[in-house]
């Protein structure tokens, strides 16, 4: 504060002297001009350090933030504007407009999913806290199915939307303009003509290469596509640290898939720099789809100030009696749900904690918890790729490793190709399969979306494949740590300290 008072002390004094000095009148003007933008800046600083610390989750974030917005305002304002905020207030507002007009027209929040809630499932799961994140119960009478790569995963879901009669919602984070996403768009394009609705969400920063001539390919043919708008709201024109991170494909209400992939040609493993796609995704059947469409329909009321006319009755699937929660979270929510969420999941296990993500910048809360399941005798692994897409990402990855080493955790690299899976089994009864990555972005920033599922098999062949992958990886130790160059060791520390940003 003393400082702007100097500044615009001297810019005043400047404009006094030198008001009667023609022969200096116009260096005079500028350097008023460039004083009163210091004085801004350093104001702008100050005021953006007030919002910084009422609004940062954690202590580290708000002091990194506070000393570099007085200090260094010039630089810090505007980046504190496009990439500091976690908070998107937003879409808190219009989640509640939502739920109000959902509770008004008597949807899914009424009877049609009553009978299909089981007490017995909290007693089962030990999970009734992620029950009142997601704000939902276990839902019964579903059938999972475990989808692995690319190729399995969009048949099931191009065979879905084909196979649809009324609607067709479709959701990703990336959606490219080749030969798999071209497909998409004329299965899409087919489908709207044949009269069937499709709502069509991507996520515009994620999808900043898909050109327009995509998009008015699908308007014409009567699809309705919508970009995210993470930028909409107050305080959010400039910013670029939210994404809609979730993939969610449904047909008529009744038929479900969410996971890893996206919609491009290097999610077949056709892209050299990747190689082979190891991924993840999940079919739902039955009603836990209906708590999957309100996490769309959520998003699109965002995007769109609409809701569309949906199909909110749930049926039983004809096969299987799974228990299914569908776990949306994002920057919107009252808590950390997808960090509250694994550290819950991972303290509730008593015999195996194994869990895959292409990227492994956790926080300290997962970190403790991991450690701990170790320590307790817990048989805790991680699956993480060799390399990742983001050389920073796969330096910061080695300064958690030793510690978690130390304390008995199992990391596993992987070997064949790119690991993108996000998957994690607690003990023998619970798996989950969605969006969420080990690291502060899909903890903090990213809109996810995870379903948790309580069925002996699902469980048995989502850990098979784990055991399939880990037979694919190698296993890290300590040795290999300590064998690093030094110069090595001190770029992951570096990298280490971006981590709530990474």
């Amino acid at each position: 504060m003393l400082r702007i008072k100097k500044l615009l002390q001297q810019a005043l004094q400047r404009t006094t002297s030198d008001s009667d000095s023609p022969s200096h009148s116009g260096l005079s003007k500028k350097r008023r001009l460039l004083l009163l933008f210091l004085a801004l800046f350093h104001l702008s600083g100050l005021l953006s350090s007030v919002d910084a610390l009422m609004s940062s989750r954690t202590a580290q974030g708000s002091i990194a933030w506070l000393v570099s917005l007085n200090t260094m305002p010039y630089v810090a304002v505007p980046a504190y504007w496009i990439f500091g905020r976690s908070r998107f207030q937003g879409y808190v507002i219009s989640r509640q407009s939502t739920d109000n007009e959902l509770a008004a027209k008597h949807q899914l929040k009424t009877s049609s999913v009553d009978p299909f809630i089981r007490d017995e499932t909290l007693a089962v799961s030990q999970l009734d806290a992620v029950e009142r994140l997601a704000k939902m119960p276990f839902l019964t009478g579903n059938q999972p199915e475990l989808l692995i790569d690319g190729a399995q995963s969009f048949a099931s879901m191009f065979a879905g939307i084909r196979a649809a009669e009324a609607y067709v919602l479709v959701q990703f984070y990336i959606v490219r303009d080749d030969e798999l996403g071209r497909q998409l768009q004329q299965l899409l394009i087919d489908k709207a003509r044949a009269g069937v609705k499709v709502y069509f969400l991507y996520d515009e920063i994620g999808s900043y290469r898909l050109p327009h001539q995509y998009i008015r390919a699908l308007r014409t043919a009567g699809v309705d596509i919508r970009p995210f708008q993470s930028t909409k709201g107050p305080g959010n024109r400039f910013q670029l640290n939210f994404r809609n991170h979730r993939k969610i494909v449904i047909a008529d209400g009744q038929f479900g898939w969410l996971g890893g992939l996206n919609v491009g040609d290097e999610y077949l493993g056709q892209d050299p720099r990747y190689g082979a796609w190891r991924d993840t995704h999940l079919k739902l059947t039955g009603p836990a789809v209906q708590a999957l469409q309100l996490s769309f329909v959520e998003d699109w009321f965002w995007s769109t100030d609409g809701l569309p006319a949906l199909q909110w009755q749930a049926q039983a699937a004809a096969k299987g009696d799974a228990a299914v929660l569908i776990l949306p979270s994002g920057p919107a929510d009252r808590f950390e749900t997808a960090s509250l969420l694994l550290q819950h999941a991972i303290h509730s296990a008593k015999h195996r904690f194994w869990i895959s993500s292409p990227y492994f910048v956790p926080d300290e809360g997962t970190l403790a918890a991991l450690k701990l399941a170790a320590l307790r005798g817990v048989d805790v692994r991680v699956l993480i790729p060799e390399r990742t897409d983001n050389v920073l990402v796969t330096h910061a990855a080695y300064a958690f490793i030793g510690p978690l080493l130390d304390a008995g955790v199992s990391i596993y690299r992987y070997q064949q190709g790119f690991l993108h899976a996000k998957s994690f089994i607690v003990d023998q009864q619970l798996a989950a399969v969605g969006t969420i990555n080990l690291d502060n972005r899909s903890f903090r920033l990213n809109f996810e979306i995870t379903a948790l599922v309580l069925d002996d098999t699902f469980v048995q062949n989502l850990a098979a494949q784990f055991q399939h992958d880990f037979a694919r990886s190698r296993q890290m130790n300590l040795t290999e740590l300590q064998a690093q160059p030094w110069w090595h060791r001190v770029f992951a520390r570096a990298a280490h300290l971006l981590a709530p940003i990474l």
